[in-house]
């Protein structure tokens, strides 16, 4: 019997086993289908708001329309996020005070109804504030504030707390639970005195008269003091974080996203929420410099001030050029613009390089095409003091004014600067090692790879510039970026004037080479036809348009009209006064080219990529210019004596019955003993003129091509004075 026992025992041992695995794996199973089965937690979409204090109620009512057509624009599959944030402006000194109760409480009560328990609503606070805006405040659903932020004394503006000031205060306060009921009393009411208080289920804040009552029910410890009779309540972001009310401690809205869990797009602003964009276009292209800044700048101005623009798409297409004006035209943009009135936008569909790029990302946005240059080394070469400075401004003011990394702003003009990828806990950052150490926790980064070379300012295509996070959204073309921003329309483009249409037209290479070329056709002309004054007349206006479009485009100065000048006169100099050697003539010649050059680009001897690239571009424009006015010069010198325009300047040899009256008339000279006598010419023969044999100065007359002054020439033919000659050809 005891083998039957042990086999049966050890049958349903084995029953037991296989049958509780298999339970096991029906709830495991169970659990993942449940699992999977779960609805994801709702996507969230963050959306700024401003409260310019202090609040009225103008304040009140605008506040409210925006928030409910973010709510209709809001999907439904995802979450509303609104963060308010307390603007106190920057004239004021009293921490936005002054705002109005009855304002304040409406405002107040629509945040924390029932209207609007689906959305989040966060207050950020980047400065103090006081009076009634702490009300709102209360109100919302969470707190963010700086460090170094206060919030309190709720009751500065009254003379007296009236029971209903009380009573307002405290069914906010209750209504959210945001901020203890006790601590808002205490930030109106001077009079009341808050304890903190630690009982066996947690911290308690209560008045002098509500202790003993807690006692009674809690077992307490020593009171702690946190507001004294005789004071309003305030308290720093860092005493508000201890006290629980305030959630998270941000320096600036990159925190406050990353706070949330929402991306850094979440904490823009978002000025169609007054009404809908009203979209105007601005174009920045070609080297920057100080007038096409201020010229920029005023069409700006005038769009926002006259016809009440809310969305500037800033098109940019520059090589760089001033640094000191591309800061001052980014400061403009970073801090002279409301960004809750006005959304800027740089798009960038080919370059923005250098300077240039620090001006795009003074927008509230940047949008590139996937291969434009951003950064890098651009039309001008900034000096060392001037790269100090710029980075000082970025630094300082415009990185922390846009939450971006310094570093990777100041990497686009200083070549020196190391850049590299850091991670920590899945978040990725680019910094330099002096921005790392200013991270509250620097040795929790980890150090990656450099993505800056040394020796050259950071340059990234425009798929890079996204990934790095300088760009917000890469597009193939404006009709992508239309579509992104809900534009139906193109923006209305702000055109400058006529004169700088025509600058752009005539600055163009086609237009530059063709004007070259008019202009030194014409100036043959002239020289091969003195006194007429139409060839010197249609260069000199070929010439003036070129030097005109290049100064007004702030590529040429004195130096290059100098240049030229000096050029033309050497060249004329050669030709009719002091023939020589040629050394006027080719010293004309090469300064005459140094002007043309110089007039085409801002810097003399290229110092980088992008300029060695824009002297190869003037060099052909200047070449194709050359080659062609040597093709119109040898077709000229064929044709222009035949031709029935220039015919009566330049006369053809007599024939026919001319020539016979001539011969008769010359017959009492006889030049004969000339015939093959070698000489030169003294002035030019067209074809008439004067030449030098020996101690005889003889009227000559070229037989077929014109001759120029001081050329060797042989006696041909002689019919009686009629002396014909022609050039002698070096072999």
């Amino acid at each position: 019997m005891m083998p039957i026992q042990t086999a049966q025992r050890t049958f349903f041992s084995r029953r037991w086993w296989i049958s509780t695995v298999v339970v096991l794996l029906t709830m495991l199973g169970g659990l993942a289908a449940t699992a999977s089965e779960a609805p994801e937690p709702p996507k969230q979409i963050g959306r700024f708001v401003h409260i310019t204090l202090p609040i009225t109620g103008q304040t009140f009512e605008r506040t409210r329309r925006i928030i409910r057509r973010a709510m209709e624009k809001a999907k439904d599959d995802a979450r509303l996020v609104l963060i308010f944030q307390f603007d106190v402006p920057s004239d004021q000194q009293n921490f936005g005070r002054g705002s109005e109760f009855g304002a304040a409480h409406d405002l107040a009560n629509f945040l924390s109804s029932e209207e609007l328990n689906a959305v989040r609503t966060v207050a950020y606070l980047p400065k103090s504030i006081q009076g009634h805006a702490v009300l709102v405040a209360l109100a919302c659903q969470e707190i963010i504030m700086a460090k170094d932020a206060t919030i309190g004394a709720a009751g500065i503006d009254q003379t007296n707390i009236t029971p209903t000031l009380r009573s307002a205060y405290a069914e906010i306060a209750g209504r959210r639970r945001t901020v203890p009921t006790t601590l808002a009393l205490g930030m109106l009411d001077p009079a009341i005195e808050v304890l903190q208080v630690e009982t066996e289920v947690g911290q308690e804040f209560v008045t002098s008269e509500e202790l003993g009552k807690l006692k009674k029910q809690h077992a307490t410890k020593e009171p702690v003091v946190v507001k004294r009779a005789d004071e309003l309540g305030e308290f720093s972001g860092a005493e508000a974080r201890r006290f629980s009310f305030a959630g998270y401690l941000a320096a600036d809205r990159r925190d406050v996203a990353k706070a949330l869990e929402l991306p850094p797009s979440a904490v823009e602003d978002d000025p169609s929420l007054e009404g809908g964009w009203r979209a105007v276009r601005v174009d920045l292209k070609g080297p920057l410099h100080s007038d096409s800044i201020n010229q920029t700048q005023r069409m700006i101005e005038e769009q926002i001030r006259d016809d009440d623009a809310n969305f500037i798409c800033l098109w940019i297409e520059s090589p760089g050029g001033s640094v000191i004006d591309a800061v001052r035209l980014a400061n403009f943009l970073a801090f002279d613009l409301d960004p809750s009135k006005v959304r800027t936008v740089a798009y960038v569909p080919n370059e923005a390089r250098s300077d240039a790029a620090i001006v795009a990302l003074a927008c509230d946005q940047v949008v590139v095409h996937p291969q434009a240059v951003f950064g890098g080394s651009g039309a001008y070469e900034p000096s060392a003091k001037e790269v100090e400075d710029v980075c000082q401004v970025i630094r300082k003011k415009l990185a922390p004014r846009k939450g971006r990394s310094w570093s990777l702003m100041e990497a686009l003009v200083d070549p020196n600067l190391n850049v590299f990828r850091a991670t920590r806990l899945g978040d990725v950052e680019y910094f330099c090692d002096a921005e790392l150490a200013e991270q509250a926790e620097p040795d929790q980064w980890k150090k990656g790879p450099l993505i800056t070379t040394p020796g050259v300012p950071l340059k990234l295509r425009g798929a890079k510039a996204k990934e790095v996070r300088l760009a917000n959204h890469v597009v193939e073309n404006f009709t992508q970026f239309k579509q992104y921003y809900g534009l139906q329309n193109d923006p209305t483009l702000v055109e400058p004037g006529w004169a700088d249409t025509l600058i752009d037209a005539l600055a163009s290479p086609g237009v530059a080479a063709l004007l070259l070329l008019i202009g030194g056709a014409a100036l043959y002309i002239e020289l091969h036809a003195p006194g007429t004054g139409v060839g010197g007349f249609v260069a000199m206006v070929c010439f003036l348009l070129f030097f005109w479009s290049r100064y007004l485009g702030h590529t040429a100065g004195w130096l290059e009209v100098s240049l030229f000048v000096a050029g033309v006169s050497c060249l004329l100099l050669e030709v009719f006064v002091l023939p020589g050697f040629g050394i006027f003539g080719l010293g004309g010649g090469m300064l005459v080219l140094a002007s043309l050059v110089l007039a085409s680009q801002t810097f003399v001897f290229p110092h980088n990529e992008y300029q060695f690239g824009q002297l190869q571009s003037s060099l052909l424009t200047i070449a194709a210019a050359c080659i062609g006015l040597i093709v119109v010069a040898v077709f000229l010198r064929r044709r222009l004596p035949r031709s029935s325009l220039f015919g009566r300047m330049m006369l053809e040899p007599p024939t026919g019955e001319e020539a016979e009256t001539i011969r008769r008339r010359e017959a009492l000279v006889d030049f004969h003993d000339l015939v093959g006598a070698r000489g030169t010419t003294t002035t030019q023969l067209t074809p008439s003129g004067k030449a030098q044999f020996g101690d005889m100065l003889v009227d000559v007359i070229a037989d077929g091509e014109v001759i120029d002054r001081g050329v060797k020439i042989k006696v041909v033919e002689v019919h009686g004075n009629r002396v014909l000659v022609r050039e002698i050809k070096r072999d």
